[in-house]
């Protein structure tokens, strides 16, 4: 069983998941085709971190070396503000 998040932790969740999908979005291709194009993974993981399920620094490091950014970069947007 897990535990339930706080406000505070809900709402970095929630930006890292709208994250993920304006860059993608802004990468002009659907969830299959980046998954697995960019991050050779299967688009059901995508769409969980879509989601704002299963994102771990990890899995956030990976998708921004897919696309050519840097975790700092990644976290400098008005999502994270």
């Amino acid at each position: 069983m897990s535990a339930k998040l706080n406000e505070v932790d809900e709402k970095l969740k929630e930006s890292i998941a709208k994250r993920i999908t304006q860059l993608r979005v802004a990468s002009g291709k659907r969830q299959s085709q980046f998954a697995l194009e960019n991050l050779e993974l299967e688009k059901q993981v995508l769409q969980r971190l879509e989601a704002g399920r299963g994102a771990s620094i990890y899995t956030i490091n990976k998708f921004c070396k897919s696309i050519g950014i840097s975790l700092s970069e990644f976290f400098n947007s008005e999502h994270f503000s």
